[in-house]
């Protein structure tokens, strides 16, 4: 992979990972104020009102708060999608640490649909998209996300069984090792299975279950330090035609049973910290 690059407004909208096809105007810039607070970061305008609307399953300010994160922080997010983090967390660390983009290479329409939005995002506000850096991390070949020992946390927001899809959980428990000092965290939340169902090496309903996720944190080098029921939801049951996508946000049966999967709300997650010895 390609080493961080702190990235400025015209590297971010020029180099390879982020080349738009056209170039189109944007409004006038407007500065908003920095976030001092996680409090503050979760309601400031540097969120998009779409995102905001999910707050009320994902609990944001309660989740980073589990995490402990503080604003003089280097902090990588894994696999940041659309931004629904990066949102709240790269302007909250903007003047005193530094958000990193642990973000796969644009392969699929989905991942370059993603890509745009970022895009779009720090173009509107390149005060903090200068303050901000990008790390391949398409594995298993590209896992190196900055030097070792180096950064203070990685968050990942429900990406566990994409690794395990691919066999590749291994791999990214070390990468996240690697790359943080000692006492560093990992702050991790993905979608729970049940205990009492047999392990799915694959993960292929998008559930995992908690332990196995744990063994895999441990085996890598990593000690639990805390769990959190912040993103617990007890109306779901986990037992969907497509899995965890039959929800929201997801919704894969359309309008089939649409009231129905809307009033379960999003997905049953587990919350947990892990600190690097």
């Amino acid at each position: 992979m390609k080493y961080l690059v702190l990235i400025s407004l015209t590297l971010l909208t020029s180099c390879a990972r982020f080349k738009t096809a056209e170039s189109k105007p944007i409004a006038a810039l407007v500065v908003l104020k920095i976030p001092q607070t996680i409090d503050e970061a979760v309601v400031s305008d540097y969120r998009t009102s779409t995102f905001k609307a999910r707050d009320i399953y994902r609990h944001p300010a309660e989740t980073l708060k589990f995490f402990d994160l503080k604003p003089n922080m280097k902090v990588i997010e894994i696999s940041p999608a659309n931004g629904w983090y990066m949102e709240i967390i790269a302007p909250f660390v903007s003047e005193h640490g530094l958000y990193i983009m642990g973000a796969p290479a644009a392969s699929n329409d989905l991942i370059k649909k993603q890509e745009s939005a970022l895009i779009t995002w720090s173009k509107k506000h390149p005060e903090i998209a200068a303050k901000m850096a990008v790390a391949t991390f398409n594995l298993p070949a590209d896992a190196k996300l900055a030097e070792p020992n180096s950064v203070d946390m990685v968050v990942t927001f429900r990406n566990v069984h994409n690794w395990m899809a691919k066999n590749n959980e291994k791999i990214a428990f070390k990468s996240f090792y690697k790359v943080l000092k000692k006492g560093g965290i990992l702050g991790l939340v993905e979608h729970r299975a049940p205990e009492k169902n047999k392990k799915d090496p694959l993960a292929k309903s998008g559930y995992v279950r908690e332990s196995d996720v744990i063994k895999m944190a441990k085996a890598a080098g990593f000690r639990l330090v805390a769990k959190s029921e912040i993103n617990a939801n007890q109306k779901d049951k986990k037992d969907y035609p497509d899995g965890v996508w039959t929800l929201s946000p997801t919704l894969k049966l359309k309008e089939k049973d649409r009231e129905k999967y809307l009033a379960i709300g999003e997905s049953d997650r587990m919350t947990l910290k892990f600190v690097k010895p």
